[in-house]
């Protein structure tokens, strides 16, 4: 009896084998599929079966009466692009608002406002965003009297590319009560003119002086981030780590992608330390929520401004300014948040651009590490992160690998900031600034972003910034250390694999594997092999998030 029943089962097993498997709900076939999986690099088609890749080449029997066949035409397929650090409402409002980007110089500026002005009504405020000095001639910042030659009777806010300053008329600054007797906050700067009053720059927290009396923005919430991910979802990115937001906002998020709003994956980060941060801590991370669409499991941290408005942190006075800019937290206020953190397994990630940021980041969290050990962490290998690492001290390169802490940098930043890094550090601090070889001869992963919007939210430029090192026009200028670029395959993971491992998503994304989710960037060209010079200019085909098409050229 015990032999018969071997057998019928044995006739069972081998009529299930025999069973055609059930087909594909998409395949792309006739193109070329960059794996990034060593074993098989490149090849010819995948298949997707809920949600997931099921076969990669071997993918004909699999399709049938219900299966969704594109012909790729010769097109390239890359693990879905990861934008590893961008602002998502603030994509969206500039799309939606007084859209500053491109702005070539102050008298193109003004002629823009004038525009604007002309639309509404006086006493009306205008706020815009995206204008950036550095290439205009000469490179000064605007002031509340430029500003008021076309805008006497509105008050203006217009905030510089990088998000750590804004110019404000005289209009504005006089709601907000800011004169020559006003004092800057800790973390902040409010620059004066040589009368002694303010120029209408206001630097990091200075800057919410002004927001204190700023109207709420017209546009909401909802329609800026529904905005933000759809024009994310067109430049080929399939996921988006949101580097800080608020607690209101990120649950807005999570609603708006249960119900099929945001067509890409989301990895959110609240503002910290705050009220916002406490919950997270309090409530734990949420981790794959929506078949791994969102994941809140991070806290944003900000300890300096931007080089560019002279609020980054150095450790010696600025080339071009007498001032070693700003850090706009004190350790005291950060140490208690980061212990609670590792202890319950919520990843922080600290933006630093100044050497001195860096290594005052770098100091808290080997002291942060050294208070939890392993063995009291909820996350033996926490992850923390430092988003930009752009300026760093030569001897403080390896300090990363040692505290396994991944520097996020964005390529962009670097062939913008090379038409004006050498006036503000000099010669000699270019060692360490945007020194992606350097950090990566140590062993650390560079997961990529763009920082959107203080720049476009392209991944061609991306890759582009971080394989040539050089503007679009394929300027580098002197001593801009061309030997810091990464290779074509390194770039490509700065995109895929490494934001993958910077969420703990290696397992589930970064490459083109069986199991892992199928989503893909389909692009005209072949960024490893490519004309440098052309990959900014290929056509972005197709973007597809869980084997769904949520972008089509075509």
């Amino acid at each position: 009896m015990q032999k018969l029943s071997w057998i019928a089962a044995a006739l069972l097993l081998a009529g299930c084998a025999a069973e055609p498997p059930p087909p594909a709900d998409l395949v792309l076939t006739g193109g070329t599929v960059i794996t990034l999986d060593e074993s098989r690099p490149r090849a010819q088609a995948v298949a997707v079966r809920d949600r997931r890749i099921v076969a990669i080449d071997d993918v004909q029997a699999l399709i049938g009466e219900g299966t969704q066949v594109v012909e790729l035409d010769g097109a390239f397929v890359y693990p879905g692009f990861t934008d590893s650090h961008m602002h998502l409402r603030g994509v969206g409002e500039r799309e939606l608002t007084l859209n500053l980007e491109g702005i070539e110089s102050l008298a193109a500026l003004q002629a823009r406002l004038a525009e604007e002005v002309a639309k509404r009504e006086p006493g009306e405020w205008i706020i815009g965003r995206g204008w950036i000095e550095t290439h205009w001639n000469p490179p000064v910042f605007p002031t509340r009297a430029d500003l008021d030659a076309v805008a006497p009777e509105n008050p203006v806010a217009l905030t510089r590319a990088d998000g750590h300053a804004l110019v404000a008329n005289s209009k504005a600054l006089e709601l907000a009560g800011i004169g020559a007797s006003t004092e800057a906050p800790f973390g902040g700067a409010i620059p004066k003119d040589d009368q002694g009053e303010p120029s209408g720059m206001l630097v990091d927290n200075a800057m919410a002086l002004l927001d204190a009396i700023m109207p709420a923005s017209a546009i909401s919430a909802e329609k800026a981030l529904i905005v933000g991910a759809e024009r994310s979802a067109r430049m080929g990115w399939t996921g988006i780590q949101i580097a800080g937001n608020s607690w209101d906002e990120a649950m807005q998020l999570r609603d708006l992608v249960e119900a099929g709003k945001i067509p890409v994956r989301i990895y959110n980060a609240v503002h910290g330390p705050s009220a916002d941060a406490q919950k997270l801590l309090e409530h734990g991370p949420v981790i794959g929520a929506h078949d791994g669409r969102f994941t809140m499991r991070g806290i944003k941290v900000s300890v300096d401004g931007a080089l560019g408005s002279r609020g980054a942190a150095l450790l010696e006075p600025y080339a071009d300014a007498d001032t070693r800019g700003l850090l706009t937290w004190r350790r005291e206020d950060l140490m208690p948040l980061y212990i609670e953190a590792l202890k319950k397994g919520v990843q922080i990630e600290t933006h630093a651009i100044g050497d001195r940021a860096n290594r005052f980041v770098l100091d808290l969290y080997a002291a942060a590490f050294e208070a939890v050990p392993q063995t009291q962490r909820k996350i033996a290998d926490p992850r923390w992160r430092i988003e930009h690492a752009q300026i760093l001290a030569v001897e403080d390169i390896p300090r990363f690998a040692k505290l396994g802490v991944i520097p996020s940098m964005q390529a962009s930043h670097a062939i913008g900031d090379l038409h004006f890094a050498a006036r503000r550090l000099g010669e000699e601090r270019l060692e360490g600034a945007y020194a992606w070889r350097s950090l990566r001869d140590t062993g650390v992963i560079i997961p990529g972003g763009s920082d959107a919007p203080v720049e476009q939210g392209d991944p061609r430029i991306e890759f582009y910034a971080a394989a040539a090192r050089s503007d679009l026009d394929g300027f580098q200028g002197e001593n801009w250390h061309p030997e810091e670029a990464l290779t074509r395959i390194e770039a490509l993971k700065t995109l895929t694999l490494w934001p993958a491992y910077a969420a703990f998503e290696e397992d589930t994304r970064g490459s083109i594997e069986i199991g892992k989710y199928a989503d893909f960037t389909v692009l005209e060209g072949d960024l490893l092999n490519m004309p440098m010079k052309t990959v900014p200019q290929t056509g972005i085909v197709m973007t597809i998030v869980g084997g769904d098409i949520v972008y089509d050229a075509r």
